[in-house]
């Protein structure tokens, strides 16, 4: 089963396929199929909503435990050149002391 984009309306999640187009049923509102696949580009934003890009320099804003025992990385460390990626967590980096991670973009903000 293929998922369906929400309405770019009303965010409602109960739109369907109509032809060519998507028909959402709270809002009334119609938009084409072509016009849904080239607006699904994944837009990475960091916890206070700025948009981060890859190559950026982020900060790390809650102590985060490591699986594994592998000990914390503390508020506020910084992690340069960051890789952007799909997946459960969106950041590919690598820091000091820790070596190679990653991270989800809730949990750092835009240095």
């Amino acid at each position: 089963m293929s998922a369906l984009p929400p309405c770019p309306q009303c965010q409602s999640s109960l739109t369907y396929e109509d032809g060519s187009n998507f028909v959402c049923p709270e809002c009334g509102h119609e938009w084409q199929a072509q016009a849904a696949v080239a607006d699904q580009a994944r837009v990475y934003r960091d916890a206070s909503g700025t948009l981060l890009q890859d190559g950026d320099t982020v900060t790390v804003i809650k102590d985060l435990k490591l699986k594994g025992g592998g000990g914390t990385v503390k508020m506020g460390t910084k992690v340069k050149n960051i890789r952007l990626v799909d997946g459960d967590h969106d950041i590919d980096c690598k820091i000091d002391g820790f070596g190679a991670m990653s991270l989800k973009t809730q949990f750092v903000k835009k240095a």
